[in-house]
Formats: structure tokens, sequence, C-alpha cells
């Protein structure tokens, strides 16, 4: 009983998504037999992934937007922290930076586009700049909320201490926000992912949007439900990594058991 049980939970999750493919293999198949041209089935696709994998597009592209998102949320994620630290702590600064934040903020990233590639080009750098104007807001709004909540007692021993600014953020701040920061990690990646994925279908021609895009201009609705099943099967991995840096961050910091 127990062990139809454990196998049942394991079985579980994929019951749904296994039908949703079972429904449109046979909707894609019935829509291929009445003479459509603009659906595959996903068993074509898996074919036209497999065939990606071999000739070595699928992990070049991969790479490329993976790399890309990668170096942005570093940026942004770096540069939203430092200033969401500063904000956070300091109710003036707070005060004078609102108004500039809240003009900026809400500027969607991708309108963006023509004045990045007006200034970089088509590209790395262009897509970095995006990548990184997208993750600096989330990081820096949901670092400066988590600094405000940290105990005021250990910003007083700080001060007692005579700590810097820069050692009272690095020894005492940054510790107290560590399992708040690795939430926004994680949302700064899912962002990070999505605009990268997004500036290469509308205008840079490189990594896996434009990937997608070139199937879809090209007529191969196969390859591009095959790149579209991997990005999102790329984005639940890198979930899944963060996850576990967090898990791991939070038990070596005695936060979890």
């Amino acid at each position: 009983m127990n062990s139809g049980a454990a196998l049942w939970r394991s079985v579980r999750p994929w019951v749904f998504p296994l039908g949703l493919l079972g429904g449109y293999e046979a909707y894609a198949r019935r829509a291929a037999a009445l003479g459509s041209e603009a659906l595959a089935p996903p068993s074509a696709a898996l074919q036209a992934f497999a065939g990606a994998a071999m000739d070595g597009s699928l992990w070049q592209a991969t790479g490329f937007t993976l790399g890309t998102a990668a170096l942005g949320l570093l940026i942004g994620a770096g540069l939203g922290t430092l200033l969401g630290s500063a904000l956070g702590l300091s109710q003036r600064a707070a005060g004078v930076g609102f108004l500039t934040i809240e003009v900026l903020r809400p500027v969607p990233s991708v309108a963006l586009i023509p004045l990045a590639m007006l200034m970089f080009g088509f590209g790395v750098r262009m897509e970095l700049a995006i990548v990184a104007f997208a993750t600096f807001w989330p990081l820096l709004l949901l670092v400066q909320a988590a600094v405000r909540q940290v105990e005021p007692r250990l910003l007083e021993v700080s001060r007692a201490l005579g700590l810097s600014p820069c050692e009272r953020v690095l020894k005492i701040v940054l510790p107290a926000i560590a399992p708040r920061l690795f939430v926004a990690l994680r949302l700064g990646v899912a962002v990070a992912l999505v605009v990268a994925v997004t500036v290469e279908i509308a205008a840079n021609p490189n990594g896996m949007g434009y990937a997608m895009m070139l199937a879809q201009q090209s007529f191969d609705p196969a390859l591009m439900l095959a790149w579209l099943g991997w990005i999102g099967v790329v984005g639940v991995a890198v979930n899944a990594l963060m996850l576990r840096l967090q898990r791991a961050v939070s038990r070596r910091m005695g936060a979890l058991p």
C-alpha cells in the first residue's frame, strides 16, 4: 500500500502535462491530415529537437542565451543589491531617489531595444544592457524592503563597533537578508531568461529566441515547437538549480536542518 502511494505521488505531477501532450498530439495529427501545415505534433518536435542537438545548434544557441542572461543578471542584480542596501539603510537617500525610481521602473525593458541598438548595435552588449535594466529594478525594490526589516539592534551593534558602511552591508546586512535575497535572485533569474529570449526574438540574431524565430520564418513548426519546449525545460532547470543553491546556503547558515 505504501509503495503504491509512493509510486502515485511520483507519477502524479506528470499526469496532467502528459495528458496535454497526448491531446495536442492527436489534435495536431488530425490538423495535418486535413492539410494544415501550421501545427506540428510533439513527436515531430522531438525529432526536430534531436536533429538540433546532433548538429550542435541547440547547444550553441542555449549557451549564448544562458551566458548573456547570466552576465546581465550579474550586472543588474549587483547594482540593484548595492543601491537597494543603500536606500534601505538611509531614509534620506530613499526619499531623494523615490521619484527617479518610480519614473524609470515602469518603463518596459523591451521598449529600450531601439535605444540599445543605436548605442551598442546588434550583439551581446545590446542584450546585456536590456537584461541588466530589467533585472535591476526587482532586485533594488526587494533588497530595499528586506534591508528595512533588518533587526535594528544589529545595526546599532554595527555602529557601536565602528563599522564602515561597506563593512556594515557585508558583515551585517547581507547575512541578515540572505533568505530574502535568494527569493529576489530567483525572480531575477526568471526575468533575465524571459527578457533575453524576448530580445533575441525581436532584435538580436543570436540565441534561442532567434533560433525559434528562424524556425517560424522557415515554416518549420516542428523545430519551432522544439525550441519552445526546450526554453521551458531550461527555465525549469535553472529554477531548480537556484532552489538547490538557496537550500545549501540556508543550511550552511543554520536556517535549515
